[in-house]
């Protein structure tokens, strides 16, 4: 479920009722009349939750979900566990948006905080923590020892900040739980709403983002850089990343320990770094990819693919990098040859 520091659920709903709110058909056999209390990713539903299964690459999540109910299209549902109700779509994302809009109406609404008191009563300081001009705190946060908050810097309702942690001014958190000795620096974004959306003629149906960003101990995140929450999994960063200025991080991604992220550079929704990952600057990854340990990607490089841990690429579409340099000299010794033959 949900973290209850950030969201409030709504329900329970009979499956009939998802079924009417999804504009899904329920399987034959199922009972219309059991009761759904949450939505949860495939990995982490249990007997009273609904899940989505929508892309063959989570086929043996699916598989292996103990989701009491899962929306699915029909092709799929042969791979759905014994006993679990299916709720039948051809469009099982767009119909999952709207039975977590049901659990979840309020998800996307912002607490803007009191003015007149920036520090909300609730909220807990640790000794020694120091705020700048203008920092507003939400209510139930709980801010460590020795934390240092910069001018205009906004923490949101329920976050969590380790130890002796740096926080810039004019950044803002929200959805978050923040290690110990972590700096975040100025203008940076943690925790806002992820991309999530299912297209529709009658225009786009938003996905509520019910995850939240775990950021672990001794993690940097540079100036203007933006961490997205969560669709339903966390997004992860993990212990020691260093994440440079202005760079994108998509929801549910999860960066292992140590991973170095260069300026500019743009990770979609759903990727996984293994530890110790090196990311040049204004490289860019397709959702739901897996990057082994250790691997190296040059500057600029466009990822469009697994890559295997130990594994150096470049180029676009990123390969590895002594055929990406081949590519290169065999390109310019193309381009010298048509020079001269003019």
């Amino acid at each position: 479920m949900a973290d209850p520091r950030f969201f409030s659920v709504r329900g329970p709903f009979p499956l009939a009722e998802l079924a009417r709110i999804s504009q899904a058909r329920l399987a034959p056999g199922v009972d219309d009349k059991a009761v759904i209390r949450d939505v949860a990713s495939l990995d982490a539903a249990g007997p009273e939750d609904v899940s989505f299964f929508d892309n063959r690459r989570y086929t043996a999540a699916f598989a292996a979900s103990r989701a009491g109910a899962c929306i699915a299209t029909a092709e799929a549902a042969s791979h759905a566990p014994a006993g679990m109700a299916l709720l039948l779509t051809k469009e099982p994302y767009k119909a999952y948006a709207r039975v977590a809009h049901a659990f979840y109406p309020e998800a996307d609404v912002e607490d803007p905080g009191d003015p007149a008191h920036p520090v909300h009563p609730t909220a807990k300081l640790g000794e020694g923590t120091r705020l700048g001009p203008g920092v507003m705190i939400g209510p139930r946060a709980e801010i460590g020892q020795r934390c240092r908050i910069g001018a205009n810097a906004v923490i949101g309702a329920g976050v969590q900040i380790g130890d002796d942690a740096v926080i810039g001014p004019g950044a803002s958190l929200s959805h978050c739980l923040v290690g110990a000795r972590v700096v975040i620096e100025a203008g940076a974004r943690v925790g806002v709403e992820g991309f999530g959306f299912a297209l529709d003629e009658q225009g786009y149906v938003k996905v509520p983002q019910l995850g939240r960003v775990i950021v672990h101990d001794d993690a940097g995140i540079g100036a203007n850089t933006t961490i997205a929450r969560g669709s339903g999994p966390d997004t992860v960063i993990g212990p020691g990343c260093m994440i440079d200025n202005l760079v994108q991080i998509g929801h549910n991604v999860q960066l292992g320990r140590g991973c170095v992220i260069a300026a500019q550079v743009g990770i979609s929704g759903s990727t996984r770094f293994d530890d110790y990952v090196v990311v040049g600057g204004q490289a860019g990854f397709a959702g739901h990819l897996r990057i082994g340990r250790g691997v190296r990607i040059a500057a600029q490089s466009g990822v469009i693919k697994d890559i295997p841990a130990g594994a150096t690429y470049g180029g676009y579409p990123a390969v590895p990098i002594r055929q990406w340099h081949r590519q290169s000299v065999a390109l310019s010794r193309l381009a010298e040859g048509k020079r001269k033959g003019s």
